[in-house]
Order: structure tokens, then sequence, then C-alpha cells
């Protein structure tokens, strides 16, 4: 039998000179930011050469683009673009800008 870990998601990942750390991180069951979330808290370290690092994203890519292609997920560049403002008066209106500094 193997050790399995879940996580939620990577944390942080660091390089320094050739190694490359990746923390993954699971969202705990008792502590709570100040939304009342679920803080994301460390769960285990995974330490390798950048060359790993390298040929593991690009496992990782090709793992995406089979599941864009299979329709599991959608990329952003993918989904419905805002509307565009028609006028200045109207685009500074969508960035939430006031009209006083046109």
């Amino acid at each position: 039998m193997s050790d399995e870990l879940y996580a939620d998601g990577v944390g942080e990942i660091t390089i320094t000179g050739s190694i490359v750390r990746i923390d993954f991180v699971s969202l705990s069951p008792a502590e709570r930011d100040g939304n009342n979330n679920p803080k994301a808290v460390f769960r285990q370290r995974v330490i390798m050469p950048v060359d790993a690092f390298a040929n593991s994203m690009d496992l990782m890519q090709k793992a995406l683009n089979g599941l864009v292609e299979a329709g599991a997920i959608r990329r952003i560049a993918d989904l419905p673009k805002p509307p565009v403002a028609e006028n200045r008066r109207d685009a500074a209106a969508a960035a939430n800008v006031s009209p006083n500094f046109n």
C-alpha cells in the first residue's frame, strides 16, 4: 500500500537555485478567516530539481489540454467577454472611476 495525500491546491511554489519546493494546502475544517471561510493550511511539501519540475509541468499541461478537449473544464479565454463600454463616460463608469478626471 502506498501513502496518498489529498490537497485542495498549491499554496506556494518556491525556487531556490536549482531546487523547487511545492507546498500543498487543504481547507481546514476548524480554522476560519475573517470572512468565515475555511483557511488553507499547509499539508505537505514536494521538493525536486528544477529540471524535474519543468518536466512535470509539461505533463500537467498535457493533462490540462486533455481535460479541455474532453469538455471537463473551460479555459478563462474561452468564457464570454464582458460588454465593452460605448463611449468614454461609459468606460469611466465601468471602471468605477470618477468622471472628474477624464
